[in-house]
């Protein structure tokens, strides 16, 4: 992972602190506020232990990609559906409409 990754991280923690602080002081110690806070406290935690020990990368992880793939607006070859089923469309037991 790297350091800007970490700080990304880090910054959005704060944010979330900043928000759910601002939840606290409209609501109170409602439950669902101190639900909050304590996952706040344990993504916080977890945040630092990844930071502190990093998992080591996966193998074999595939890239990510951004390419756009044209897809034509021509129409394909219609021999090639026949005899497919047309599951999904509610018409599966019918004969395909050419």
């Amino acid at each position: 992972m790297s350091t800007t990754e970490i700080d990304e991280l880090r910054q959005t923690i704060g944010q979330l602190r900043q928000c759910i602080g601002a939840l606290r002081s409209q609501y109170g110690d409602a439950r669902s506020i101190s639900r909050l806070v304590n996952d706040l406290d344990r993504l916080d935690l977890d945040a630092a232990d990844l930071e502190e020990s990093p998992p080591p990368p996966i193998k074999g992880a595939p890239e990510r990609r951004n390419d756009v793939i044209y897809v034509p607006d021509s129409r394909s070859d219609e021999s090639a559906w026949m005899g497919a089923q047309d599951e999904g469309l509610g018409f599966h037991s019918r004969e395909r409409t050419k």
